[in-house]
């Protein structure tokens, strides 16, 4: 089964991890500090700060950003579960927003429509690795006092006006499940301009714990004395996955390139096709991380989409399809949000397969998913 894809780990990788079991350090240690500052640096921020996982990261940052009760926070449709979940773990509110039609991206006017005296954030989500307009949310986040937190959990390494992603939005979330563009088993993390931000993501994923003497509300104790100042989580990411996530890190742009330019392979192979519609072409300011080569059947072919999914999966093709829209999940149905209609979002998905992309994939590999594309629509273009 060709996935639709998958880490990429070398002796370094390996040989990092085990230098911090011989090190003596397996939490809390220099790994975690020194994967900290290259990931800030490498994304343009000034602050990293490292959680177990994408989702805890997305937490802290929410609290962070001071979401909580009767707050509401603007997630799009189209992105996996845990950008809204997130808001309902601090008593918040998600209000959904629509996508753009081609890209999969929020729309910015949608979500304008939705901003209320409420609105606490707004959550622009890098979807397939496309950077989001990210231009207009920060003129929109300013006008309506708004804290701007980017999803990049799917474009670490994509560019936007020059910029890394990283350095656009107030917070920015990136997640390290072994699809992504780095891994470190499971992980992520936050990077932020913002030392006030940088600070209460430490402490949100330590318990909420304090041990730096300079901010207790109690200065009179010894040297063993630590505060709890908030009710944090225990979000951290340990000293192994620091030291395979700074391995990763040095290979970004390698990573990044290699799945650039199979996604330019799938462009000129795919485009005599009939009945696909291929991912947009970047505009000449934003550069994709191309996390997802998202597919698209044209609307005569997308009610066949799931037998046609069925069919190449059968052929040792392991799509997916990216995502089920947050609102239409039966947990979400079932907690007031039957009458949300996102239509250009669920239209989206309702016609979307993502094919494999990854940084190892061969030509041949390529090949075989564009034949058997071929074969398996013929059938329906008679």
């Amino acid at each position: 089964m060709i996935p639709y894809s998958t880490q990429s780990i070398d002796n370094s990788d390996i040989e990092a991890v085990h230098r911090v079991l011989r090190s003596g350090w397996l939490t809390q240690g220099p790994a975690l500090e020194r994967f900290e500052t290259a990931l800030a640096k490498k994304a343009g921020a000034k602050y990293g700060v490292a959680f177990n996982s994408g989702t805890a990261a997305l937490h802290a940052a929410y609290f962070a950003a001071g979401v909580g009760k009767g707050d509401e926070v603007i997630v799009p449709a189209l992105t996996f579960a845990a950008t809204a979940n997130a808001a309902l773990y601090l008593g918040a509110r998600p209000v959904f927003a629509d996508s753009d039609s081609q890209t999969g991206n929020m729309s910015v006017e949608d979500a304008r429509r939705r901003v209320t005296k409420r609105t606490k954030a707004i959550v622009p989500v890098d979807y397939a690795g496309r950077p989001a307009d990210m231009r207009a949310f920060k003129a929109l986040a300013k006008k309506h006092k708004l804290v701007l937190i980017e999803d990049a959990a799917q474009a670490l390494g994509a560019t936007y006006r020059v910029k890394p992603v990283g350095a656009l939005a107030d917070m920015t979330m990136f997640s390290f499940h072994p699809v992504k563009s780095i891994t470190t088993g499971e992980g992520g993390a936050i990077v932020t301009n913002s030392k006030a931000y940088a600070d209460a993501l430490r402490l949100f994923r330590s318990h909420g714990i304090s041990k730096d003497g300079a901010k207790f509300i109690h200065k009179d104790k010894g040297a063993w004395y630590q505060e709890m100042q908030a009710l944090g989580y225990n979000y951290r990411m340990p000293e192994l996955s620091a030291a395979l996530g700074e391995s990763q890190l040095k290979r970004l742009t390698n990573f990044i390139s290699r799945r650039r330019a199979a996604a330019k392979r799938y462009d000129t192979l795919l485009k005599k096709i009939p009945g696909l519609v291929l991912p947009p072409a970047e505009r000449a300011y934003e550069q994709s991380a191309w996390h997802l080569y998202p597919l698209r059947l044209a609307a005569h072919l997308a009610p066949k989409r799931d037998e046609i999914f069925a069919k190449l999966r059968a052929a040792g093709i392991g799509v997916q399809v990216h995502h089920v829209p947050v609102h239409t999940h039966p947990y979400y149905r079932s907690h007031g949000y039957k009458k949300v209609h996102c239509p250009s979002a669920e239209a989206y998905v309702a016609a979307e397969i993502s094919i494999p992309l990854f940084p190892a994939i061969t030509l041949t590999q390529q090949k075989f998913v564009i034949k058997t594309l071929r074969q398996i629509l013929s059938a329906y273009l008679v």
